[in-house]
């Protein structure tokens, strides 16, 4: 089952394309990381999966419904996270469960109770007094409240320390990700998140140039550190110059048949996306 289907998706903002033919295929119970850069289009492509903007052409359904002319409906189903969420400073968090709890068909307020008993943030708080890292903490908590299909995050740790950033993932494993749900996930902080991750999709210039299963990379992509000034086998996706030596990431050849240059291994997300990217302009 597809929880979003995207095909050729294209979005100009006068002469720029953001998106530029745009495919992406969410299934239920995948946890998806769509990595790309500054003005990749990954920001237009989750507004417009939102119902936020409208596409100049393509295919695009969410949970079997067009995100624009359906958004009221859709919204029911899905929750969003964004890197610079905003909550009522004027209201105490408990009134803020109130109000959503009155609002939203699909909140559950003893979940959202639950989840803030596990923090810091106190029922009585007044939200300006929180931390940003608290206000994280309470978007979350509100989020795992709603029985949403899917998940949408968008650089949700954006400007945490690290201990915030790792209970947020590990809230959203433990206490959201079922088989029958769905997470799409942004961030700059691609390490920290590919632990997690069932697909990937690299996006570049408002295209997928790489969208697989994680379990497929480590069979179609070898990363080969070569020492010295050794010569590097013909070929190569993408490579560089490092402290360890030469370093080439390569796409479908045996890893027995590169073993015998040097040490190989996987390539993380980080220099995966690097290659994939450097070998399309090439």
């Amino acid at each position: 089952m597809s929880i979003v289907a995207a095909a050729g998706l294209q979005k100009s903002y006068g002469d720029v394309a953001a998106l530029d033919g745009f495919d992406l295929n969410v299934g239920a119970g995948q946890i998806v990381g769509l990595i790309g850069p500054n003005g990749s289009g990954k920001t237009t492509a989750l507004k417009a999966i939102l119902g936020l903007t409208r596409l100049d052409q393509g295919e695009l359904d969410v949970l079997g419904r067009n995100p624009v002319q359906q958004r009221a409906d859709l919204m029911r189903h899905v929750a969003y996270i964004a890197d610079t969420g905003i909550l009522p400073k004027w209201m105490r968090v408990c009134d803020l469960l109130d109000y959503v709890d009155r609002v939203h068909p699909g909140f559950d307020i003893e979940v959202a109770k639950a989840q803030l008993a596990k923090t810091n943030i106190h029922l009585k708080k007044k939200i300006r007094v929180l931390s940003k890292g608290m206000h994280v903490q309470m978007h979350l908590a509100l989020v795992l409240a709603i029985e949403a299909q899917l998940l949408v995050l968008d650089e949700p740790t954006l400007g945490l320390d690290i201990l915030y950033r790792q209970q947020f993932y590990d809230g959203v494993l433990n206490d959201y990700f079922t088989q029958q749900r769905s997470i799409l996930v942004t961030t700059h902080e691609v390490r920290e998140i590919e632990h997690i991750l069932t697909h990937v999709v690299f996006i570049h210039r408002g295209q997928a140039c790489l969208a697989l299963p994680m379990q497929a990379i480590e069979e179609e992509f070898t990363k080969l550190v070569v020492a010295g000034a050794k010569t590097l086998p013909a070929s190569p996706l993408f490579q560089r110059t490092s402290l360890a030596g030469q370093e080439a990431i390569f796409r479908g050849v045996p890893r027995d048949q590169l073993a015998q240059f040097g040490e190989v291994s996987t390539p993380n997300l980080a220099e995966l996306f690097v290659a994939v990217v450097e070998g399309s302009n090439g």
